[in-house]
């Protein structure tokens, strides 16, 4: 029996981690490690030298400044309900981490102890970092909250009682539908576990911020709501490859914030487009070209990366529009209108030259009709709209007969002229 005993000691001695909890803590170093080393490729010690040490001081000093001198001339014109609406933004931000790896399904699935054991200290984790997080955004409003605004030291504590219980809420209430649901049910349930507890959130702070033991009721309720999901979601089972895919995310999330500006964003593989599922032709012609036309006005369309340039190009271009004085609007149209055409006339470009599309047998002079037929289509629509908020602004009721056809005569002209010099037969 002693020798049974002795056995069974010596085989947990040779584990690496032989409890749950020093398996934990091993993550959460790694997790650690993880975040700086991805930090660092951005910023090394020579950034925190030159850049962060001066800029903590000079923060340090305005912050002084804000408790002890005159609070900036702009706080006083702003209204108090702009504090909640910054805290709601942070509410929605972020997320949960449970420290859980594809290798627990092969290796402690058979643990279940253990695997709760370190989702449970994970979600006690992510909601410490979440807790901190307010009580840095806290600190940084207080002087605007007590000597702005006048709160009392009992309204601002239950201002932040409230704001805590609220983020406990949400965090807990959106990781739980991110695991559960897939596809719009996943989207439309979890706008409502966000929307629901920041619309009472905002409610309670802007009109009851006076009134701090209603704020404590508000939040001892986003408590009890916050347990009940913290209970709900260590009981759930058949999730773990989800749990898996939503810890990967907020562990990438800085990694992804880094890279933004440097790697495209990978489209995800979808059976069937979006738009046009059925393939049918675009253009009442059946000749070649139009058929080499309609092609190119669909992969601008489903291409999520174009269709975005596309639009963001025509919200500055119909913002531009509007600041433009009367006298310059048809002129700044114009421009507008050529640079649009100049981008389409480039998007046709990297089309024909594309792989696939050199494997069809089309001439140079086929391709260069068809590029003129369409970029205009292509072009119709930005030109007409920038046209109408034109003519509605200067010539009023009269401009909605004027719109249609003056932005199609644009189009149409500039398409045509730079056309002619790119898409040379």
């Amino acid at each position: 029996m002693l020798r049974r005993t002795d056995m069974s000691k010596q085989k947990q001695r040779g584990f690496a981690f032989p409890t749950s909890k020093k398996l934990f803590w091993r993550r959460l170093f790694s997790h650690w490690r993880e975040q700086s080393a991805i930090i660092r490729t951005a910023a090394d010690w020579t950034v925190l030298l030159y850049i962060l040490i001066p800029g903590g001081f000079l923060g340090g000093r305005l912050y002084y400044g804000f408790w002890n001198e005159a609070l900036p001339a702009w706080s006083g014109d702003l209204p108090f309900m702009l504090i909640p609406s910054l805290l709601v933004l942070l509410l929605c931000r972020g997320g949960l981490v449970l420290l859980l790896q594809e290798g627990d399904l092969l290796f402690l699935r058979q643990r279940q102890r253990w695997i709760n054991t370190i989702m449970f200290r994970g979600l006690l984790y992510s909601l410490i970092v979440t807790s901190l997080k307010f009580c840095v955004a806290f600190v940084l409003l207080l002087p605007f909250l007590v000597r702005g605004y006048g709160m009392l030291s009992s309204e601002v504590w239950a201002l932040f009682a409230l704001t805590l219980a609220c983020s406990w809420c949400i965090k807990l209430l959106g990781h739980i539908v991110k695991v559960q649901k897939q596809g719009w049910r996943r989207w439309l349930w979890l706008i409502l576990a966000v929307s629901v507890p920041c619309g009472i959130y905002f409610r309670a702070a802007t009109f009851w911020n006076n009134s701090p033991v209603f704020m404590l009721l508000i939040a001892a309720l986003f408590a009890v709501v916050a347990v009940i999901a913290l209970r709900r979601r260590m009981v759930m089972r058949g999730t773990f490859m989800n749990d898996v895919r939503e810890d990967y995310k907020q562990r990438m999330k800085i990694a992804a914030l880094l890279l933004r500006g440097v790697l495209d964003k990978p489209r995800p593989t979808r059976h069937k487009p979006w738009i046009f599922r059925k393939s049918q032709p675009l253009l009442k012609s059946k000749t070649a070209e139009s058929r080499f036309s309609a092609a190119a006005i669909k992969a601008l369309v489903r291409n999520p990366a174009h269709l975005k340039l596309y639009l963001s190009f025509t919200a500055v271009s119909l913002l531009a529009i509007f600041i433009i004085p009367s006298g310059f609007k048809w002129l700044g149209f114009i421009v507008l209108v050529s640079l649009m055409t100049n981008w389409l006339l480039s998007f046709w470009s990297l089309f024909v030259g594309d792989d696939y599309i050199g494997i069809l047998p089309f001439s140079k002079e086929q391709k260069a009709e068809a590029g003129l037929r369409a970029v205009p289509i292509l072009l119709l629509p930005f030109s007409i709209i920038c046209s109408a908020l034109i003519c509605i602004s200067l010539y009023g009721w009269f401009g909605i007969i004027l719109f249609i056809p003056l932005g199609y005569i644009v189009a149409l002209f500039s398409s045509r002229i730079f056309g002619t010099f790119r898409l040379a037969k």
